[in-house]
């Protein structure tokens, strides 16, 4: 059985979840698969249970896969923290910043590291569904591209190519991506998936043909456009997320802000809360009178004193002090939790110049930024209150409380080893809260006193997404308009009955 590998004609075209969705599809035919992408670009990430770091898009695809997320199914991973430069992480572990001109100076370094992992991924598994980095024909980068058609080789992958169709021009997307690969690169691809169909399908039966006389291989699906399937996004706010809305939030709902840094980090935190039927979530980059929310977030950031900078010059630290005298609720996370302290430091120059800067000073809490990053699966309870948290930690900040205030959890364990200690603060009047534990929301507990902190007569109404249960949904929505039979045709040159 050869490989397959989900190439895109373009970034943002669907490729994540379109290998999320084969994952699964394979798993539930009985097929011991994995996720691997050789180089990912993302500021969200997330923590293995042996405490490396990834691309969320992996731990996902390793869920629906039904398989332990490892280090090797994304084993470079670049977080970015300037316009410019970004931390590498490297099978797991920051190692090194890196401008985007140093690091595509000689990627072979990187590639025969991700080559070695994907090498360990072969051996342990029957099948690996290989996700691409932005499209496979960027021709000015081709020859130190080693995510897409080098890892297709070294995987003995076919390809299935995924073009956008709702973005428009999707015939010049694929016959454009075909044109302009080499002749040896192009026989490695075997279909096209046309990705985000709106409308009556069978209005592209011409469209379809159009594309197979074009490119000369066949079109494997249309898939529609789908909602109501709570899938984590990759590297970007999802589509469907409210971003600097003109109307004020609906008054029966409860209302969130969360600020939309330049550098923001982690945004599946909040996947849950959008999801909740009594919650409505808005994301802002733009300062606005925050009078008609009922609490304010601060998320994860990869450049905290960039962000914090941000808030200063765009004044967003007014919107915020007014929003604080209210007496609502402010809470920080990771980042968020550093930025609402007194001072962040950076005598290492881990983020960038060395030096310190002056926060919002809603928490009595000093950070410092360290050399060595701490990655953790954590869980623990809330202090004073029987209530069980869950999350994971990505930080190079360490801080502490210099003043007065409440610590906000008790740690019991982090990666499975006995803690004993204290995360986060809570401000004097229960008003401000922060804390390094990304994911917190997704356990009901802690979910449901939040909101009962921001409506006492929050009472919950019926079930939230079930992580098992979305991704069957995917699978069922991909396998209705995607022929399998093809797709195992390519795969092992024979058809299985599916």
């Amino acid at each position: 059985m050869r490989n397959l590998a989900v190439f895109g004609t373009a970034s943002d075209v669907g490729k994540s979840i379109v290998a999320t969705a084969l994952c699964r599809i394979f798993s539930n035919a009985g097929l011991d698969v994995a996720p691997f992408k050789a180089q990912n670009m993302s500021n969200n990430s997330g923590v293995t249970p042996d405490g490396l770091e990834i691309g969320r898009a992996q731990i996902v695809q390793a869920e629906a896969a039904r398989v332990i997320p490892t280090a090797d199914m994304n084993p470079v991973l670049l977080k970015p923290n300037t316009d410019t430069g970004a931390q590498v992480v490297l099978k797991g572990k920051a190692v090194a910043n890196r401008s985007a001109r140093d690091y595509f100076g000689n990627t072979e370094i990187w590639a025969e590291e991700a080559f070695d992992s994907l090498a360990k991924l072969r051996s342990r598994h029957e099948l690996l569904v290989i996700e691409g980095a932005g499209s496979c024909a960027e021709m000015n980068l081709y020859e130190r591209d080693f995510v897409n058609f080098k890892t297709a080789k070294q995987a003995d992958a076919v390809v299935i190519l995924v073009a956008d169709i709702d973005r428009g021009g999707v015939f010049a997307q694929v016959a454009g991506t075909l044109s302009v690969i080499p002749p040896e690169d192009k026989a490695f691809v075997k279909g096209v998936i046309v990705n985000r169909f709106r409308g009556d399908a069978t209005l592209f039966d011409d469209g379809i043909r159009i594309i197979e006389e074009l490119a000369g291989i066949p079109v494997l699906g249309v898939i529609p456009y789908f909602r109501g399937i709570a899938i984590d996004a990759e590297d970007a706010v999802p589509l469907q997320a409210v971003v600097d809305p003109v109307d004020s939030p609906d008054p029966g709902k409860i209302s969130i802000a969360i600020i939309y840094f330049p550098h923001i980090s982690n945004f599946t935190d909040f996947a849950i809360l959008d999801s909740h039927d009594d919650v409505e979530v808005h994301y802002l980059h733009y300062p606005k009178n925050l009078n008609d929310y009922q609490a304010v977030i601060l998320p994860g950031s990869k450049n905290v004193r960039g962000d914090l900078d941000w808030i200063f010059s765009c004044g967003w630290d007014k919107r915020l002090k007014e929003f604080r005298s209210s007496g609502k609720i402010i809470m920080g996370i990771c980042g968020g939790y550093q930025m609402l302290g007194t001072v962040i430091a950076d005598p290492d120059s881990i983020e960038g110049p060395a030096g310190e800067s002056s926060a919002l000073g809603f928490l009595p809490v000093e950070t410092v930024l360290r050399q060595k990053k701490k990655l953790f699966n954590s869980r623990g309870c809330l202090l004073d209150e029987a209530i069980k948290v869950e999350g994971y930690e990505i930080h190079m900040g360490e801080s502490r409380l210099v003043g007065e205030g409440y610590p906000l959890l008790q740690v019991s364990f982090r990666n499975n080893v006995p803690a004993g200690d204290n995360d986060g603060v809570m401000s004097l009047d229960g008003k401000v809260l922060g804390t390094y534990f990304h994911g917190i929301f997704d356990g009901k507990d802690f979910r449901e006193w939040f909101l009962r902190l921001l409506r006492p007569q929050f009472v919950s109404n019926g079930s939230m997404p079930d992580k098992n249960h979305e991704y069957e949904k995917l699978a069922d929505h991909f396998e209705k308009h995607l022929d399998m039979e093809a797709v195992y045709r390519i795969i092992e040159g024979g058809i299985r009955s599916v």
